[in-house]
Formats: structure tokens, C-alpha cells, sequence
């Protein structure tokens, strides 16, 4: 067999559909015993599944659940998926290190909270703007005590109580902040 070529795909039994089926079940017995075998033991290494395959092929051979020779046919079976396995999952940890770079990761969560950030300030810089007009008071507003500090020239007036806002006695601007 060369490697390229699907073990699966060769050997075809001439025993037709039935015999198909017959052997697809052996194959995932063997699996099954394999898997068992290699994993009742204390290494788990290629050369641990190597040993697990030829004991079950020997258990099973000797069971007469098949011959010596399709055992070996089922031991390349197992061996091409489980090189298949491998390809597979190194491909996998390349992607999976590629998306779970922590630069990346870190890059993404920099991402979100600078999103998040900008969100906030916008909305904090909204208030802000709301919270300064609600500040603004004009000539001729009625306000309650506290200090009012012209706009233009920062003259502050002492407002003890309730009053009427006055242009500025300063610079008779007529617009002011309002502190308490």
C-alpha cells in the first residue's frame, strides 16, 4: 500500500453489502478493544498504541473473530486514522495558537475597553455639556443663593438669597456661571 492510498478503500471483501457491514462492526470492535487496552495502560505514547493494536489483533485472531491477515489490515485501518487524528489536530492548535495569540487576545480586550471608553466619554461629554448648560444663567433668570461668576470677565457676585440675575456690575456682560 502506498501513502496515499486509503487502506479503507482496499482489501474489498467479496462477500458483498453484508459482509461489508460484517467487517465495518469488527473494525469498531477492534477500535473499541484497542482503545481499552491502551488506555488500562500506565504509558500513553505511539509505541503504547502500537502494543495495544497487536495484543487486540492477537486476542481477536486467536478468538477467531478474524484471521492473522485482516488483522493486519484492521491495525493499518486504525493506524492511517490515527495519523489522520494527528494531522488534524496539529492544524487545529496552529489555528488555535493563531486565535488565542494573547497579543491578540489582549489586543481585543484593549479593543473592547477602548470602545467602551469612547461610549462612556460620549455620554460622560454629553452630561457634561447638559450639567454646564444647566450651570448658565442670564440676566434677567431668577436663581437661588450661591455664586454667580461672569462668563466674560469672572467678576463673582454673592447671592444670599432667592434673587433677579443683574448684567455684570464689572463689565455689564450678561451671562454667568453658577457655583454653590
Amino acid at each position: 500500500m502506498n501513502d496515499t492510498e486509503d487502506p479503507k478503500n482496499t482489501n474489498q471483501t467479496a462477500q458483498g453489502e453484508g459482509g461489508s457491514r460484517h467487517n465495518e462492526a469488527l473494525y469498531d470492535r477492534f477500535v473499541e478493544k484497542t482503545k481499552v487496552l491502551f488506555e488500562l495502560g500506565q504509558e500513553k505514547s505511539e509505541q503504547a498504541w502500537e502494543k495495544a493494536m497487536e495484543v487486540t489483533r492477537e486476542q481477536m485472531a486467536a478468538a477467531g473473530e478474524f484471521s492473522a491477515e485482516q488483522g493486519e489490515v484492521f491495525k493499518r485501518y486504525l493506524q492511517h486514522d490515527l495519523e489522520n487524528t494527528v494531522v488534524d489536530m496539529r492544524k487545529m492548535g496552529v489555528t488555535a495558537k493563531d486565535r488565542l495569540n494573547p497579543s491578540r487576545l489582549g489586543a481585543g480586550a484593549l479593543s473592547s475597553l477602548a470602545k467602551l471608553l469612547h461610549a462612556t466619554g460620549g455620554a460622560l461629554m454629553s452630561l457634561s455639556e447638559r450639567t454646564e448648560e444647566a450651570l448658565q444663567y442670564r440676566a434677567g433668570d431668577i436663581t437661588t443663593a450661591g455664586t454667580l461668576t461672569c462668563t466674560a470677565c469672572g467678576h463673582s457676585i454673592q447671592l444670599k438669597q432667592t434673587a433677579n440675575v443683574q448684567a455684570c456690575a464689572n463689565c455689564q456682560n450678561t451671562t454667568f456661571r453658577k457655583s454653590y
